[in-house]
């Protein structure tokens, strides 16, 4: 099974740790003790020399690079820096968001570390850093640089990075075979049309999947435990509605769960996270996760000659036991960790949601009402504001109408 799992969630973290950042600079630095230097002074010298610090790293110069570095740190960093040669980078930046003197000589910098892959990428990828710096004879140098409390690991600080592009695809992976990888990528690009026939709308058509070495790995590219991922193949990290600035997305595989998955499920899994890649500048708060993992699950067995049957066994079996749902699912049905045949039913039960759409009133009337309740100011009223306006249909007749091809399709 497959989902947006910590991705529909890193948003809203990302925009509180973003506002606590901006406050805290708002408010001025310590400038430690008396006598130092001014905190706007010392945050636009390490401003400069991240910049060119960055700019070392771009251009692959390794003395400019070892330049901004403690000798004590550096073997730690020049590792980093060669890792990173594999990884196809387009951008490479650090804005600095606070300052905080930690001795006479010594300060720990809060930044926003953004990147771009080259070909891929139309915005950054952007992550909360932790650098330490210190200072002799009038130079600052970098002693260490970190993930921000709950933000994620980037894939190099796992291990060696092993790339493989694909025709509409880039696979990154640690401590994998080159040969899984590849067959990953080939997936990835028999996933990108397919997800185009069902969504329309203007997208990247391309995708980043990231492959890590472990089930732990995965969380730490997710800044969670790897435990909240287990079982789950695959998810999509994002920020939705940030439209064509927003971060772009990476498709992250669970390396134990993917590959205890047949052909067909592997490629079922890479199509339902692209849908959520190719869909993501059009869905918001206001979609709930019946829609979008619904209409994810929609698009991937789009064409495949499953039926509702084979696709929802779990639904299916509590249809016939006679445990009718009597409503959509919730947002809460969707969560990870708890019972997972009741999540199961959960996904099949937005799958058929959007599959009777596409049925009964077309698969274009599903992509729209689709972009309607993710354009939505708000969750209030989204769902019957579209029901209304492009299925021409209310709340109460359409979980009458989901309710009765259960039964039908599934009895």
């Amino acid at each position: 099974m497959a989902g947006q799992g910590c991705g529909a969630r890193r948003p809203a973290v990302a925009c509180l740790l973003a506002l606590l950042l901006t406050l805290t600079a708002l408010a001025g630095c310590s400038s430690g003790g008396p006598g130092g230097p001014a905190a706007a002074v010392v945050s636009r010298e390490i401003q400069t020399l991240l910049d060119t610090h960055a700019r070392a790293l771009l251009d692959r110069d390794e003395p400019a690079f070892r330049a901004a570095l403690d000798p004590a740190y550096a073997p730690a960093a020049l590792t980093g820096f060669r890792r990173l040669a594999k990884v196809p980078l387009d951008g490479w930046t650090y804005r600095v968001t606070g300052i905080d003197r930690t001795g006479d000589d010594r300060v720990t910098a809060r930044a926003e570390l953004g990147y771009r892959l080259r070909g891929h990428d139309r915005g950054p990828v952007t992550s909360g850093r932790v650098l330490d710096l210190t200072e002799r004879d009038g130079r600052w140098y970098v002693t260490g640089d970190r993930p921000a409390e709950g933000a994620p690991r980037q894939l190099w600080e796992q291990g060696d990075v092993t790339t493989v592009r694909g025709a509409r695809s880039l696979v990154l992976g640690v401590g994998q075979d080159p040969e899984r990888l590849r067959a990953i990528a080939a997936a990835a690009d028999r996933a990108v049309p397919a997800v185009s026939g069902a969504w329309p709308t203007e997208w990247a058509r391309e995708v980043v999947v990231l492959v890590p070495g472990s089930l732990d790995a995965m969380g730490g590219l997710l800044g969670a435990p790897g435990s909240s991922y287990r079982g789950i193949a695959a998810v999509t990290t994002g920020e939705t509605a940030g439209g064509a600035d927003a971060p772009a997305d990476r498709v992250i595989v669970n390396p134990e769960a993917y590959g205890a998955l047949g052909d067909f499920g592997r490629q079922l899994v890479l199509t339902h996270e692209t849908v959520h890649v190719a869909t993501r500048a059009h869905t918001s708060g206001s979609t709930p996760v019946w829609l979008s993992e619904g209409f994810a699950d929609w698009a991937a067995y789009r064409g495949t000659g499953r039926t509702p049957a084979q696709a929802a066994p779990e639904l299916a079996r509590a249809v016939r036991a006679g445990e009718l749902p009597a409503r959509l699912p919730e947002d809460a049905d969707f969560g990870f960790g708890g019972d997972a045949e009741a999540l199961a039913r959960a996904y099949e039960g937005g799958w058929l949601a959007c599959a009777l759409i596409a049925e009964r009133w077309g698969e274009k009337e599903l992509t729209d009402f689709y972009r309607a309740v993710g354009a939505h100011p708000g969750r209030d009223g989204a769902v019957e504001k579209a029901l209304q306006e492009v299925l021409d249909t209310t709340p109460e007749e359409f979980t009458a109408a989901w309710r009765t091809y259960l039964g039908e399709r599934l009895g």
